[in-house]
């Protein structure tokens, strides 16, 4: 799993003021040339097809996530921020962890 092509991963940290009230929200922004944003693309369809329950126990145990980290200056630019990306539900369990919030 190598990303190819260019991507860059930043966090962006907003802050607005109405009427005297401030508010600050961070956004995740994801930007890359073609070949990096399809490469990105085919890395989480690799990620989601994984059948985890078939990885070897020693690899990964029965209640963790299949993961994989991305590292500035290795895997993306050296402009981004460290990135993991993984399965939000469990080898074995399928639970998700406790504090995920669905979208609801």
């Amino acid at each position: 799993m190598k990303i190819k092509g260019n991507i860059d991963f930043r966090i962006i940290t907003n802050e607005d003021e109405l009427d005297g009230e401030f508010s600050k929200w961070e956004e995740i922004a994801i930007h890359g040339d073609p070949e990096g944003l399809l490469s990105f693309a085919n890395l989480l369809i690799e990620i989601a097809n994984i059948n985890q329950d078939n990885i070897d126990e020693n690899e990964l145990p029965t209640g963790e996530r299949k993961h994989i980290y991305l590292n500035p200056s290795i895997d993306i630019s050296k402009s981004s921020s460290p990135i993991i990306i993984g399965r939000l539900d469990a080898k074995g369990t399928h639970e998700f962890y406790e504090c995920y919030k669905p979208k609801e």
